[in-house]
């Protein structure tokens, strides 16, 4: 017996750990995010935000491991409410980004105008109002996870989860903050700011009216 739970909680923890990082790698709010602070305001920015959202894990896992998740997993009125309020947050955001008119050579928090708070803060909001994130952690917790998994073993899951999204969004911070490709991007800041700002858009109406569409 004590073999085969062994076997068990191996198979576990490999199970979550490939359903994390493909959930990680998959485009969604917390790359466009990630991506939008390290091009226009440069590395620090893309840095915190990448902390502000393994920040943010740590919500989706609390309230899952407290027994919340199972209300907001029950309930659409809950589910539909945290998609909604994420998708003001990235509209929000978009158009604040679409209207920027920040000079060219912004390359830092001083002449970009977002500080290590504000930058942790955009990654923070995005994830924990980030209902692909609040899917992910759900079925984690209530389709991988044993009820017999200790609860130290279920708290260092959502630490591991944590640590997966801080470093693959600290990866992408530093591939598109890279100086060169900055330089190159913001010789057309006016036309980059459009561009971050009309995906982020996108992307919360997308939130808004997918489950609308889906129904047709």
């Amino acid at each position: 017996m004590t073999f085969i739970r062994k076997r068990l909680d191996t198979m576990e923890l490999i199970a979550v750990a490939i359903i994390t990082i493909l959930a990680i790698v998959s485009p969604g709010p917390d790359f466009a995010m990630v991506t939008r602070n390290s091009l226009v305001y440069g590395r620090p920015a893309g840095l915190y935000a990448a902390l502000g959202i393994a920040a943010g894990v740590q919500v989706h896992v609390l309230y899952t491991m407290l027994g919340v998740g199972l209300l907001i997993q029950s309930s659409p009125a809950w589910f539909s409410a945290i998609r909604l309020a994420g998708a003001v947050y990235l509209i929000y955001v978009g158009c604040k980004t679409f209207t920027s008119l920040l000079a060219s050579g912004a390359g830092n928090a001083s002449h970009g105008g977002l500080g290590a708070l504000g930058a942790l803060r955009t990654g923070f909001i995005t994830n924990a109002l980030n209902p692909k994130t609040t899917l992910f952690v759900l079925s984690v917790y209530t389709q991988v996870v044993s009820e017999q998994t200790p609860l130290s073993v279920r708290i260092g899951y959502g630490l591991f989860m944590s640590f997966a999204h801080w470093a693959w969004f600290s990866v992408v911070s530093l591939l598109f903050s890279d100086a060169r490709l900055r330089t190159n991007v913001l010789r057309r800041q006016a036309l980059l700011n459009r561009v971050i700002g009309s995906v982020l858009c996108g992307l919360g109406l997308w939130l808004a009216v997918a489950p609308a569409l889906a129904a047709y």
